[in-house]
């Protein structure tokens, strides 16, 4: 056994957790940097508008794609690509914080490769969900749709362990019911720019796939299945 002197007080953050946040903050201090004029010389000012013109993901986006029978790795990418651009630093901070709360959570009861993917699976189907229904909306950018598809993973752990303890399960969504309570007062207040359809879209992906992601996920449903 370890000894106590060994035992860390604070549980380590999931290693892929931790490099989804260092990319997303080291492209925003390259964005930053080039806002000063401290890289880049005078085409780096431009490097957030740009980047989010050429990685962005909008209705016009998937229209293109969709009317003319044709998809472009340089348009699918942007499904991907979005994820780690954001519209402002306060924008980046948020969403990097949330990733940590929230993939720390995810990642202690999940694997690795599945925390990654249900944060990947969820971005890419908010941002489906996005450009398909926002109409003409700004570019969508930012990690939250997969911080929201981590919130979906949580919230399945939490109705699975409610469950287990004969509790009302529904309790379980109470943490989405007040981000999107608080989504709406903002919207009202200032404006709606479509990213909520994204967000909630990121949610339902992520808890519909924590079904298949979580630790005997795959295995209860092929035996549900087989007792069908």
């Amino acid at each position: 056994m370890s000894s106590p002197e060994n035992i860390s007080p604070v549980n380590p953050l999931p290693p892929v957790i931790v490099a989804l946040f260092l990319v997303i903050m080291g492209i925003e201090l390259v964005f930053q940097l080039g806002a000063r004029g401290l890289a880049g010389g005078p085409a780096g000012i431009g490097w957030r508008v740009s980047a989010i013109r050429s990685y962005g993901v909008n209705s016009d986006v998937a229209a293109w794609m969709l009317q003319n029978g044709r998809y472009p790795a340089e348009h699918l990418i942007r499904y991907v690509s979005y994820i780690f651009i954001h519209g402002t630093f306060t924008h980046a901070l948020f969403a990097g914080a949330m990733l940590l709360a929230l993939g720390k959570f995810v990642g202690e009861v999940f694997s690795q490769w599945a925390t990654l993917l249900l944060f990947i699976a969820s971005s890419v189907g908010g941002a489906v969900i996005y450009g398909a229904l926002a109409g003409q909306q700004l570019m969508l950018v930012g990690a939250f749709p997969g911080v929201y598809g981590l919130i979906g993973g949580f919230t399945y752990l939490i109705w699975l362990k409610l469950g287990q303890m004969g509790a009302q399960q529904a309790r379980a969504f109470s943490l989405i019911g007040v981000l999107m309570a608080l989504q709406l007062i903002f919207g009202v207040l200032f404006g709606s720019n479509g990213e909520w359809l994204a967000d909630v879209s990121g949610f339902a992906f992520g808890f519909a796939l924590s079904f298949l992601l979580a630790p005997g996920g795959w295995a209860k449903i092929r035996d549900r299945i087989r007792r069908q």
